[in-house]
């Protein structure tokens, strides 16, 4: 922004105001003198007009020219500075008379068809005024010598001319802006005087403060001023010489403190080269403490899995009940030391920013009664009430971490039942929002426990901290369950909270974000056979009750809830048509006893009575069948479990699942790998999902094929002979007319940096294996045209009732096994896609390949060849993702993690001998439970 300097302030101050003032009273006055001069000029023409209108009466009236002429003629003469000609003309508007006949007689006389005037009127017409005054008679008489009023005999115009009034104004306004003129100028004068005698000294002063300013100490001010100026510039001086003193002083001390700076900065270096080597002291003992945590995981968690294991088995076994008791307190002991690890690693591996969110297709519903199924014993142990809602109207596909979903439930439902002595845990499971692509889940954890105290709510979510250490005493844990669940939950872009009032309980909540599976689906399936059946539902329990409601309603059945026995006793009076009874009930002794006498009385109005108690007690179910009861099952009621019971001879909802309308998309997908355990199943798999299914053992068959026909997807194994992954991605997207083929990688085992180095080479997605039947799904919905998914050429239809039986009875395989851990037959036949048959092969080849598989290892570690136990183990792990053989899996999957990060052969030495041990294990066990299926199948 501009300045305004000194000088320019003198003459705004001086002239501006000075000129300003001067025009304003010129103006004033030159338009008050031209107005005066107008005014004056019309006065004397009216004066000099209106008497010889008078003068003109008696002329025009006795038509005396003569004499008319003589009158006007004088009165043009003795006025014609002004007038330049004066007419009369008679009443019909013909000239009478003129002073001067050269004159223009027609702009005088009045237009065609005008009025005449009644009075003078005044007309402008260029540089001249036309005066027009009537001639009027005041004389006439009639005959009787009455008057009869005036009458206008004629009119009498005069020219007057404007020039010389113009002269005289425009002199008028010369002469006083003149006048301001030179006052201007005057004023300019002492102005310029001023502008000496002050702004010039002024400046020079502020000159020599700015060299001053700039460290210039040695300027002053010279000369001799006026007044005032003069002691300012002494002033001035004085201060300069101040100032110049003052910086020779300050430099002294900056030499000085310079000095002592420089003494403190070899102090400060000392001392930073003693920091540099405690941080890197720091740095190593964090990276020792993760390393030690790293290996510690499967150093403590793999006993102590086999303490719980073995515990469990023992207590299958006869025993003393101080026996029982001893045990029991081992597995509780165990279980808890083994949850406080998992929370420390946990909380490490978010502390190093390690945690990975993953995108996976899951099924909400499943997740959260799996996350249930694991309360429930608990709970029951205390005899709360565990329920569980989820909104009818949610959707059920969605892709994101089912794990760290459940395992935040999990958390927060445990510290409900933790905290919680009666009463009830209710979980509600709701969306705030849902778009086209994405939703915001809400789920809400409700209890009757102790609450929290204000000052405990302001540490709730801090680490290892909770409410206070009495709490910690009396209910364990680390307090770094809701210290992972929030971070969890902002990993996934959500919230967390919570309400919470002292006895009166605490209510907690966190959202988060999962994509909207958008692969084709059916709505939840309804068991058609229970459609418009009646059932009578009694349930205390107002939370328990209304999830319960709508899942029989949603089902389409006529529910009817009640909340006491006198409704039950009223409803059963009402109505006798029921087809089932449900009996929610919790198992005090008082309770057992009421409940008895509840089934006894029910019994014989309604054919079928099911319960749904807070009891996991084989024993106590057997007793209430007894009883009187067609079934009863363990709360919290889930729409699997409430199926099974309301049609024992179906499958209920899997038989459903399994045989709804199914759909190939008819498209043509490669499929690449060198197992031939692996590439069986992955054609298996995608043969349910497409109908073309082409395979090749590696990467150049598979670079043969591209060159010959086109393909929808590829499917790519990583590590494979004559030709690896990548070189055959390269190979087809150059050379072949599937340039624009998505190509998905499929690998047994890949660290995160490698997954992003895969995109990088221009693979479009991966897979890991083994390979998830909802992810496989949902990469062909991805890289698949839209248009085929909705095509219907091959379909299987489910009948309304299936009365067969599951495949196998699993539970009775799994008795078999001494541990199951080694082979975990329903881990084998979720990943065979539910074909037993299949499921079978992949394990019987996996057993045959294991004796030459140990060998070739035994072979490389003797030879030390890194690269060559690389590739045998990769391969390894890839045969045991689908073989249900999780001791082994794990062991292989540690070991190639190990190879990859560099690890030198001898310190993985203890790793290797597990994996012959483990290898031992499954040859042994594996026919042992091929035989076990025969003979069940048998």
């Amino acid at each position: 922004m501009h300045k305004i300097s000194l000088k320019d302030w003198v003459i705004l101050l001086t002239i501006v105001p000075t000129t300003l003032i001067g025009i304003t009273i010129a103006s004033y006055f030159s338009y008050s003198r031209y107005t005066e001069l107008n005014h004056y000029l019309t006065e004397r023409s009216l004066s000099i007009i209106e008497p010889l209108a008078i003068t003109s009466t008696d002329a025009i009236t006795q038509n005396q020219r003569e004499k008319l002429r003589h009158i006007v003629g004088f009165a043009h003469r003795s006025q014609s500075t002004i007038i330049k000609s004066i007419t009369v003309f008679t009443k019909d508007n013909q000239l009478f008379v003129t002073s001067a006949y050269h004159g223009d007689i027609s702009l005088l006389r009045l237009g065609a068809g005008a009025e005449m005037p009644i009075k003078t009127t005044v007309t402008e017409v260029d540089d001249y005024l036309i005066f027009r005054t009537p001639i009027i008679d005041e004389t006439i008489t009639n005959e009787n010598n009455n008057d009869i009023g005036q009458t206008v005999v004629g009119y009498i115009s005069m020219q007057i001319d404007k020039n010389q009034i113009k002269f005289d104004q425009q002199s008028q306004v010369l002469i006083a802006f003149s006048i301001v003129l030179f006052g201007v100028l005057i004023n300019a004068i002492f102005a310029s005087r001023l502008i000496k005698n002050v702004t010039r000294p002024v400046n020079s002063m502020v000159q020599a403060v700015d060299r001053i300013r700039e460290g210039k100490l040695e300027s002053r001010v010279s000369g001799q001023l006026i007044g005032e100026l003069n002691f300012l510039k002494n002033g001035v001086n004085a201060m300069a010489q101040s100032l110049g003193d003052y910086h020779d002083e300050m430099q002294k001390s900056i030499d000085q403190a310079t000095l002592d700076l420089r003494e403190s900065l070899e102090q400060f270096e000392i001392q930073n080269v003693q920091l540099d080597i405690a941080k890197r002291k720091a740095q190593e003992a964090n990276k020792v403490k993760s390393e030690f945590l790293a290996n510690m995981s499967h150093e403590l968690r793999t006993p102590l899995n086999g303490v719980i294991g073995f515990t469990r088995q023992v207590l299958k076994t006869p025993l003393t009940a101080t026996q029982r008791d001893y045990l029991q307190t081992i597995e509780r002991s165990a279980a808890n030391l083994l949850a406080i690890i998992n929370d420390i690693l946990d909380f490490s591996k978010l502390d190093a920013g390690k945690m990975v969110i993953e995108k996976i297709p899951f099924s909400l519903r499943d997740s959260v009664e799996e996350a249930l199924t694991l309360l429930a014993p608990s709970a029951h142990n205390k005899n709360i009430e565990l329920s569980l809602r989820v909104n009818p109207a949610l959707p059920d596909s969605f892709i994101g971490d089912a794990m760290r979903i459940k395992q935040i439930l999990i958390n927060l439902a445990n510290n409900a039942i933790k905290f919680t002595d009666k009463g009830s845990v209710n979980i509600e499971l709701d969306s705030e929002l849902i778009d086209d692509k994405t939703a915001l889940l809400k789920a809400t954890v409700t209890d009757d426990g102790i609450g929290m105290t204000k000052a405990q709510q302001e540490t709730i979510f801090e680490a290892f901290s909770q409410a206070d250490k009495s709490v910690t005493r009396l209910y364990g844990g680390t307090g770094l369950g809701l210290v992972i669940s929030q971070r969890l939950v902002t990993e996934m872009n959500g919230d967390i909270g919570f309400d919470s009032e002292e006895g009166r309980g605490s209510t907690f909540w966190f959202t988060f974000t999962c994509e909207l599976n958008q692969i084709p689906d059916t709505e939840q399936p309804k068991p058609k056979p229970l459609k418009n059946k009646h059932i009578l539902y009694y349930e205390s329990h107002t939370h328990s009750r209304i999830a319960t409601s709508e899942i029989m309603e949603n089902w389409l059945m006529k529910v009817t809830p009640v909340t006491s026995l006198e409704q039950v006793s009223n409803a059963l009076a009402k109505d006798n048509t029921y087809d089932f009874a449900l009996i929610g009930h919790d198992v005090t002794p008082t309770a057992l006893n009421e409940l008895k006498k509840l089934i006894l009385s029910i019994k014989p109005h309604i054919p079928a009575i099911h319960l749904a108690i807070n009891s996991n007690s084989p024993n106590l179910h057997e007793a209430l069948v007894a009883a009187g009861a067609d079934s009863c099952i363990s709360k919290p009621v889930t729409p699997e479990r409430l199926c099974k019971v309301l049609m024992p001879n179906s499958n209920s909802l899997e038989s459903d699942l399994l045989h709804a309308s199914e759909q190939k998309i008819p498209i043509k997908v490669l499929a690449v790998d060198d197992n031939d355990a692996n590439l069986k199943l992955i054609d298996a798999l995608l043969h349910e999902q497409v109908h073309d299914v082409t395979v090749a053992i590696n990467g150049k068959e598979a670079v043969e094929l591209c060159k010959n026909e086109k393909f929808a997807l590829i499917f790519m194994d990583i590590q494979m002979p004559v030709m690896d992954g990548v070189s055959a991605l390269n190979y087809i997207k150059t050379t072949t007319f599937n340039d624009n083929t998505p190509i998905i990688a499929v690998t047994a085992h890949a660290l995160s940096e490698e997954k992003d180095k895969l995109l990088k080479e221009g693979f479009d997605s991966y897979m890991t294996k083994p390979i998830d039947e909802a992810m496989l799904k949902h990469i062909i919905y991805e890289y698949c045209d839209p248009q085929l998914l909705g095509y219907k050429a091959i379909s299987v239809k489910g009948a309304e009732t299936i009365d067969e039986q599951p495949l196998l009875s699993v539970d009775d395989i799994n008795k078999s096994n001494k541990a199951t851990a080694i082979i975990n037959w329903p881990l084998a036949l979720k990943r065979a896609g539910r074909k037993e048959a299949l499921a079978k092969d992949m394990l019987n080849g996996l057993t045959e390949s294991l004796p030459e598989t140990k060998q070739h290892l035994a072979e490389a570690l003797t030879a030390q060849d890194i690269a060559q136990l690389k590739v045998l183990i990769h391969k390894l792990n890839g045969a045991c993702c689908y073989s249900g053989v999780p001791a082994l899996e794990k062991i292989v999957r540690e070991i190639e993690t190990a190879l990859k990060k560099g690890s030198a052969i001898d310190e993985l030495e203890p790793e290797f001998f597990e994996l012959f041990e483990h290898i031992e294990n499954v040859i042994t066990e594996a026919p042992k439970t091929l035989k076990a299926l025969e003979e069940q199948t048998s």
